[in-house]
């Protein structure tokens, strides 16, 4: 996973909060402009510190899909990836490119913040594992189309775009027909509460129907993190637009056992309702 779901939310009604650091935090529109900026530097300054943090979570040479650990080695939810031409969006540190080279995939791992692939290149060093690193824009796929068998990403892109139709019509463009296209989200049940991995986040305290983004901004109204919500009905009407067909929704359980907590997820929070929704679709054959 290349993100890590919304940062902590400090406002119910789209209401600017000032915090302590001079940030505020409210609930507006944003342009992709602003959101591709705002996420380049965001992940370039934080990169180092999710990878202390979360790094032995995701392994050098693995794929999690999400902070309920499930895995792809176990879920399969890509398929037989054996000689399959593989983009993994929004790939961080590239660990899930890396597992599916290992599987015997031709693969390349793209994201837009060089302090995350700074950490790819490092975790390729220490692992002997190397797959081809791009820094580029979803919105702007630097390949052929019809490039690719499969393209996924877990928590990378989707979320952090202010069109992700688009993204969806970009990934068709480069997908071959009957190709697949998998990708983890943040569950959209989740922007009903605050990101609180406690009793507080129990508690609804935003409509699910409202969709601006959360935005962090500095004193100026530059937004330094921006995250877009969509509803279920949503997402399946982005991917129908797009020419694709959804297979599966895959909202993964809270383990047994687990109790590690990741940012908003928790073992409270995951007993409880989904944290994680997963989209499994292909391109339609026409």
């Amino acid at each position: 996973m290349s993100a890590e779901g919304p940062a902590p939310s400090r406002t119910v009604a789209g209401v600017i909060e000032e915090q302590p650091s001079g940030t505020a935090v409210t609930r507006r529109p944003v342009t992709d402009a602003e959101s591709r900026v705002a996420s380049r530097r965001w992940w370039d300054a934080d990169a180092d510190e999710y990878q202390a943090e979360h790094g032995a979570f995701l392994g050098d040479v693995d794929f999690v899909w999400c902070p309920e650990g499930l895995r792809e080695a176990d879920a399969r939810l890509l398929g037989d990836v054996r000689g399959q031409r593989v983009l993994e969006l929004g790939a961080g540190a590239a660990a899930g490119a890396r597992w599916l080279a290992g599987q015997g995939a031709e693969v390349v791992a793209l994201d837009l913040s060089a302090g995350m692939l700074r950490h790819a290149r490092e975790a390729a060093d220490r692992s002997g594992v190397r797959v081809p690193l791009i820094q580029a824009d979803a919105l702007a796929l630097p390949f052929a189309d019809r490039a690719f068998d499969v393209v996924c990403t877990a928590f990378g892109a989707v979320p952090f775009v202010a069109d992700s139709g688009a993204v969806m019509r970009e990934v068709a463009r480069v997908l071959r027909p009957g190709g697949s296209w998998v990708f983890s989200i943040t569950h959209p049940m989740r922007w009903i509460f605050l990101d609180e991995p406690g009793e507080a986040g129990l508690t609804a305290v935003h409509s699910y129907f409202d969709r601006r983004p959360y935005v962090e901004q500095d004193p100026g109204g530059v937004p330094s993190y921006v995250e877009q919500h969509r509803t279920l009905g949503d997402r399946v009407r982005e991917l129908v637009a797009a020419g694709f067909v959804l297979h599966d929704l895959v909202e993964p359980e809270w383990p047994a056992g687990h109790d590690q907590i990741w940012g908003q997820w928790s073992p409270l929070r995951g007993r409880l309702f989904p944290g994680t929704a997963i989209f499994v679709t292909r391109r339609d054959q026409g």
